[in-house]
């Protein structure tokens, strides 16, 4: 169905014309002819299906010349990038149509501009809950005329703890109203909400995931613990995205990984919650320019935000909810085009959780392997090949050429010496690829291993398969990544890969075993693997004091040594 097949003004036609809009989506479809109806609607819909639109076009539609002065349309959304997209996005639709004045209410930015804004009589209101409130309080923002109120993304604003904010905005505004709502997912609060405060909505679901994801190209790698990084670095220099989005599940990770990227010479910016308004601007245009071209991301900053041509998704960390991983990948598959997502996972639980979201989104994500240095140089070589076919020559190089062959240095040594120090640039900061790769499984692989002590043994009725279990949970590898157990009275050890023995201690930090708080250090003892010595039972002493421990390291365990030999007599009948 076409845009002009509707009921909509010349000037609202001319503007969606404008902006290359012809055919409509599966919820502008389905949407927009209801609410011009002015029906309550509920609409199951993702991200990049063009959820703006069909709610955007009826709200400009809805202004006539009596609404210049007060607010009849709010609109509340999640985040303040997503409030900023919308109200873009429907200033394009209000282009042409006289009246319609919007304007965005959001935190960390000016309040006085924005009372600046509301005085002068807006009549599309768009902002989180929040800052919304905020001007209810001031009466900066007034409600008695309000005809329309849309909850945009509703399932990831009750997630972000809104929701009393939400239900103290729809008590205040006229009951005699039309409400809308939008959301992903459709859990037990949004029904409530839909219950108390809508009136005879008409739901609308399309299957969104499934048909976003089908444009996606998926693949995933598997990764050593601890090396996710280098992971990342190696995929950016192989497949050198001009555009691409990381995203990581906490803000400290952004900040780090972010960090890393730079070091590593590639245009990264970070973007999460805790940064000011005013940088998270900052970044955003960066990015929808190309002067960044690797953006770091946690989901809820990234949550609604609509950057054209991304060549591709990574997801450093696994998702915390199916849904954002449709989330996440379709920012590379908006609106009908094709995009790629690569995922790194580290251990079975993870591969485990990665099957789990293909179940779901009944899509295939192909394994794949990381790429090899020698991979990287061929690629690079052969993109040097294709630049210098393509480039055109100037005067002034072959004016350089002849000043070299005067040097008595011919031209094929010339190239040959850009060339090289070009490839040199290009791959001089590769990480070692071996070390980035997941562990051999069993004993004879070759990996050096050192041993962890657990301060529970026998006494507390442990099994190797309650160590091994617990171990595989607290830190998400695999159960063939560990090596011996030895069990005695007091203690077990463990034999673990050196280059993942930091990252299991501070993994199991927190650990039970059987309902057992456990406390796991480097082990500096005697060797226990002679079959003679299990009956010997070494105790190391564990302070309770956290500065004994110092370095994890250096931790130093002292040991005495208790015979623990019982004769056995049989008994004669």
């Amino acid at each position: 169905m076409h845009f002009n097949e509707l009921n909509l003004s010349d000037e609202l036609l001319r503007a969606v014309d404008e902006l290359g809009y012809t055919e409509m989506t599966e919820i502008q479809q389905q949407s927009i002819p209801l609410l011009l109806e002015g029906r309550d609607v509920v609409g199951r819909s993702n991200t990049g299906t063009g959820k703006t639109a069909a709610f955007g076009i009826p709200a400009v539609e809805s202004i006539t010349e009596a609404d210049k002065r007060s607010a009849v349309v709010l609109i509340l959304c999640p985040t303040r990038e997503l409030a900023m997209q919308a109200n873009d996005e429907i200033r394009k639709f209000a282009k042409f149509k006289e009246g319609v004045k919007t304007s965005a209410v959001y935190g960390g930015a000016s309040m006085e501009k924005q009372i600046h804004e509301l005085k002068r009589g807006a009549n599309i209101i768009i902002g989180t809950p929040g800052r919304v409130m905020d001007h209810i309080r001031r009466r900066t923002l007034k409600l008695e005329n309000l005809r329309t109120v849309i909850l945009d993304e509703a399932d990831e604003m009750l997630n972000m703890g809104f929701r009393e904010d939400i239900e103290s905005i729809l008590a205040d505004v006229p009951e005699n109203r039309q409400t809308v709502l939008f959301s992903a997912t459709m859990p037990k609060e949004i029904m409530a909400i839909t219950e108390k405060y809508q009136t005879d909505p008409v739901h609308v679901k399309i299957k969104s995931a499934q048909k976003t994801v089908e444009l996606i190209e998926q693949f995933y790698f598997e990764v050593a613990m601890g090396r996710k990084t280098d992971a990342l670095r190696l995929l950016l220099a192989a497949y050198k995205p001009s555009s691409a989005m990381v995203f990581c599940n906490t803000k400290a990770m952004v900040d780090q990984l972010t960090e890393e990227l730079v070091k590593s010479g590639f245009r990264a910016a970070g973007l999460h919650g805790d940064m000011k308004q005013i940088q998270r601007t900052q970044v955003m245009n960066s990015f929808k320019n190309n002067t960044t071209e690797i953006l770091v991301a946690t989901d809820v900053a990234a949550r609604g935000i609509d950057v054209r041509g991304v060549d591709a998704v990574f997801n450093y960390d696994l998702p915390q909810d199916n849904e954002y991983y449709i989330h996440r990948i379709g920012r590379t598959g908006r609106a009908g085009r094709t995009g790629t997502a690569y995922t790194l996972i580290s251990g079975r639980k993870q591969l485990f959780d990665l099957r789990a979201i293909e179940k779901y989104t009944h899509a295939t994500i192909r394994e794949m392997p990381l790429p090899e240095r020698s991979d990287i140089i061929a690629m690079t070589k052969e993109a040097v090949i294709k630049e210098i076919s393509e480039a055109e020559a100037g005067h002034n190089a072959y004016d350089i050429l002849d000043r070299l062959a005067g040097m008595g240095i011919d031209y094929r040594e010339a190239a040959a010496r850009v060339i090289a120090k070009q490839l040199n640039a290009a791959t001089e900061s590769l990480p070692d690829l071996e070390s980035a790769r997941p562990l051999k499984k069993g004993r004879n692989s070759g990996a050096k291993t050192v041993k962890i002590v657990i301060n529970i043994g026998r006494n507390r009725r442990i099994a190797p398969n309650f160590i091994l279990g617990a171990l595989v949970d607290a830190t998400g590898m695999t159960g063939r990544d560990f090596g011996k157990i030895d069990i005695f009275d007091e203690h077990t050890t463990v034999e673990v890969p050196e280059t993942e023995c930091e990252y299991i201690i501070d993994s199991t930090d927190s650990m039970k075993i059987n309902g057992n708080k456990v406390e796991v250090k480097l082990f500096k003892g005697s060797s226990f693997n002679d079959r003679k010595n299990r009956r010997y039972d070494e105790k190391p002493r564990f302070d309770r004091k956290k500065s004994a421990y110092g370095n994890r390291k250096k931790a130093e365990i002292y040991s005495d040594y208790i015979p623990n030999r019982k004769k056995r007599t049989k008994k004669r009948h």
